[in-house]
């Protein structure tokens, strides 16, 4: 079903994720310049969805024990979107805020792909199509041992081409996960093509309710509703598996990579550095240690 909320976050509460989510593009910008690395539209599609999720009271963590047994486990399967991730963890204190501007360079922990190796960072999942598997693994784990903790885990649309999401789906389903939340970042973009152009996923919603799961379909730029489906998911009457279908737009924010396939990998130069800033509310030249919001 289409996911309207029928109780709004507070405006003082949207619109400060609001204002993270303008930080976490602006500084995410910086990061991949400064590296000449990084895959910058993957990572604007899910801003949204990552600060609602981590600054919306929904995930439970700690930056100070990030192993701690009752943590609910976040999983970025589309792992090329980490500068994102990266930006969130620092700014909540798992990591010096610093740190961000050794991304992607010889000797940093901040790799173009999150790596177990980063406070805050639960698995590797440089490969696509693996994430999913894994989530699985730790939501049966969980119910197995009685554990109240849930595991979201953030896919691309272009990764479920890959069989090995739907294996897992299946599973997830015949098991009755329902601490299993999976997030779809469904920008109808992949790394050369539209979607619908080469191999399309549709009847998407379908395909998630035939193995099984429950699904909820929202914008996945609008805060209160990905709030509101968030709470939606810690509902502990649910039985199934949960699938939230984020319509988002790859490269959202900088106008001139929105919805383009062919800024998948690329890194703006020259002129295109300024209009990507001047987007983003970016005047003045990048100071390094500026606080977040």
């Amino acid at each position: 079903m289409n996911w309207t909320p029928d109780t709004m976050p507070g405006d003082e509460l949207v619109e400060s994720l609001k204002t993270k989510a303008l930080w976490v593009r602006q500084r995410t910008l910086g990061m991949a310049c400064r590296a000449g690395d990084g895959h910058i539209a993957s990572t604007f599609s899910c801003v949204e969805i990552l600060v609602s999720l981590y600054f919306g009271g929904s995930l439970r963590f700690d930056p100070a024990a990030p192993d701690a047994p009752g943590r609910d486990r976040f999983i970025l399967s589309k792992a090329q979107a980490a500068m994102a991730l990266y930006a969130v963890l620092a700014d909540l204190g798992f990591f010096p805020l610093d740190e961000l501007d050794t991304f992607c360079l010889n000797g940093s922990r901040l790799g173009g792909h999150a790596e177990s190796s980063t406070p805050g960072i639960e698995v590797v999942s440089g490969s696509l199509g693996h994430g999913l598997s894994l989530g699985c693994g730790i939501a049966l784990a969980g119910k197995l041992d009685g554990a109240s903790h849930q595991v979201f885990v953030l896919v691309g649309d272009g990764e479920c081409h890959e069989g090995s999401v739907w294996e897992s789906a299946m599973f997830a389903g015949h098991h009755k996960l329902s601490g299993l939340i999976a997030i779809i970042d469904n920008n109808e973009l992949s790394a050369s093509d539209r979607l619908d152009d080469y191999l399309t996923l549709e009847p998407f919603r379908q395909k998630w309710l035939a193995f099984g799961w429950e699904t909820l379909s929202v914008d996945g730029h609008s805060i209160p509703a990905l709030l509101a489906a968030f709470r939606y998911a810690k509902d502990a009457s649910r039985e199934r598996p949960l699938a939230i279908i984020a319509r988002t737009v790859k490269g959202k924010g900088i106008r001139f990579m929105e919805g383009r396939p062919d800024w998948h990998y690329r890194i703006p130069v020259g002129d295109e550095v300024t209009r990507a800033r001047r987007d983003l509310g970016l005047e003045e030249p990048e100071h390094p240690e500026e606080e977040a919001p």
